[in-house]
């Protein structure tokens, strides 16, 4: 027969960590069979339920600290409770003596140089602390889960108009200025900037890059959320950016769950804008090669690491030159051979909004109408809706000639895209036919380029044909994926960004005022940072109702 008694503290909060040395000390008591410390959240009582120790008809509250302890004995229980506040006193004279401000404003007066606070509080306060610290002019590292995805959302349009940074919420892992925050490991510095919305994915890269022997110039958490649709990847753009302007950032390592499409290919081209080598990682998320322009991409963490700690130490220059002037204008691709036309929409997909095509690779790529182009058009003209009671476009361009010029009279057409092949039974001479079209659209503005398959061997003359499609003014490649590249690196820098992140934060000694779990204060300190901790408890004991009201006449100032 076992014993168990509990006791209810109102109001009296403490972090998870402080209650789980708590709860393991009581429970390492002699004649304590199991014991649980926690605030009386709706979860925690389940939690308590579930290993048979609530008591019944027990009355507590979320802000109510609730201790629970079963054992052999009365007298051991008993004992056991007792012992509570001896444990908590304890705890206390063994770390700082340090004097801690009990709001976050007097913590920013403590340490004024502070640019970052951390907020690791329950999830349902953590808006709030987030929205304060953003008020003061501070980026923030927000730990917590358990926030509503429109808070998430307010809270990362604010700091992107105030200039600041917000990793989070639910973003365990970031190093800035070489101090690891959260769960980070010790790696050195170096010349790698790492985005990551995978917080074990940004551990697991940053400690093989320091295995390799390279390091880290800053590595930015976004939260698991921010490359969702709904949110848009507001902090990961932010820190592209930011390390884009970085000079001691080479490389650039992005790694997350899959994102959603529009989402990826907007941050896609915001890494290519920035004329860094780019590394990427989306863990499920089909690449569309092993490289498009400055962009590389990665299929695993260890490969990833490779990756960036490989061109960290062996590519001194962009590979975007200042004298590449961008095109303005839609890609239209008019394809003969379908796997080319295939490779060069997988080429495109991840950098490319408004991409259409009747080869889809997702359904929101599918072409309306074959006979007219939308957006970005890449068409497979050797598919049977072409060629039905027509000879096969590598045999006869007459087809391929019409739209040709229907997309040179299209004023928002910047590049057309050809396929040329050679070889037995295909046409025989392709380039004297398609010649004066591709001069047309050459003289109208367009950006002329040709893919053209061949040998040497071939009846055609694979230099003969070469020679007439660049007088003609096409820019000729051997494959798709040298097109690709030449096009994807003369696209235009995408739209404006908002303001940028400033600098100032990212260098020198790291400064921080943490609210929540005191283990990141004592880990900051640690690693050589200054930091203050704050003596949170929640706004009005807890209470929703009296927190409402308070929240409602702070907005009406």
């Amino acid at each position: 027969m076992t014993i168990m008694k509990s006791e209810v503290r109102q109001g009296a909060y403490y972090d998870s960590v402080v209650l789980m040395q708590l709860q393991k000390a009581l429970a390492e008591l002699p004649g304590v069979a199991d014991a649980g410390v926690v605030m009386a959240t709706d979860a925690n009582k389940e939690l308590l339920a579930a290993g048979d120790l609530l008591p019944a008809n027990v009355s507590a509250k979320a802000d109510d600290l609730l201790i629970v302890v079963k054992g052999e004995t009365e007298t051991a229980v008993t004992h056991a409770i007792a012992q509570v506040d001896q444990l908590l006193t304890r705890r206390k004279t063994s770390g700082s003596s340090e004097y801690r401000p009990h709001s976050l404003a007097a913590a920013a007066k403590l340490l004024p140089e502070a640019d970052w606070v951390l907020i690791s509080v329950p999830g349902r306060y953590a808006a709030g602390v987030a929205e304060e610290a953003l008020d003061l002019g501070k980026h923030v590292f927000l730990y917590s889960d358990n926030v509503p995805l429109a808070d998430e959302v307010r809270l990362k349009q604010k700091a992107q108009a105030k200039g600041l940074l917000l990793m989070g919420p639910d973003c365990g892992t970031a190093i800035v200025n070489g101090v690891g925050l959260g769960f980070a490991n010790r790696v050195r510095r170096g010349r790698i900037g790492l985005v990551a919305a995978s917080g074990t994915g940004l551990q697991a890269v940053s400690s093989e890059i320091h295995n390799l022997g390279s390091g880290l110039s800053q590595a930015i958490g976004t939260g698991g959320r921010d490359l969702k649709a709904e949110v848009g990847a507001i902090t990961a753009l932010q820190a592209v950016a930011l390390l884009g302007q970085d000079r001691a950032t080479r490389v650039i390592v992005l790694v997350s769950k899959p994102p959603s499409p529009q989402v990826a290919t907007r941050l896609l081209r915001a890494a290519q804008a920035t004329g860094k080598q780019i590394v990427v990682n989306f863990i499920g998320f089909p690449p569309p090669g092993h490289k498009v322009g400055n962009i590389h991409f990665a299929t695993s963490l260890v490969e990833t690491a490779e990756l960036a700690v490989h061109l960290a130490t062996t590519v001194e220059t962009s590979l975007l030159s200042p004298q590449r002037k961008p095109v303005d204008g839609f890609v239209r691709g008019l394809f003969s051979g379908g796997t080319l036309a295939y490779e060069t929409v997988l080429g495109l997909t991840a950098v490319l909004d408004q991409l259409h095509t009747n080869i889809p690779i997702r359904p929101d790529q599918k072409l309306d109408d074959l006979t007219r182009s939308q957006g970005h058009t890449i068409i497979d003209m050797g598919e049977d809706e072409f060629t039905q009671g027509r000879l096969h476009p590598m045999m006869d361009n007459d087809l391929r000639l019409r739209r040709l010029r229907q997309e040179t009279a299209d004023p928002e057409v910047g590049f057309i895209l050809l396929d040329v092949v050679l070889g037995e039974g295909a046409h025989p001479n392709p380039a004297a036919e398609l010649r004066p079209a591709i001069a047309e659209a050459a003289q109208a503005g367009k950006k002329v380029v040709t893919i053209v398959v061949g040998t040497d061997e071939d009846p055609q003359d694979l230099n003969w044909q070469i020679e007439q499609l660049a007088a003609a003014g096409a820019t000729v490649f051997s494959s798709t994926n040298e097109a690709v590249d030449y096009i994807f690196n003369r696209l235009p820098a995408p739209e404006s960004s908002p303001p940028p992140v400033s600098p100032a934060a990212f260098g020198g000694t790291l400064a921080a005022i943490n609210v929540g779990l005191e283990s990141f204060y004592e880990s900051i300190k640690g690693q050589g940072g200054t930091a203050v901790q704050v003596e949170w408890r929640p706004p009005a004991g807890g209470n929703e109702k009296l927190m409402a009201i308070l929240a409602k006449m702070k907005s009406n100032g």
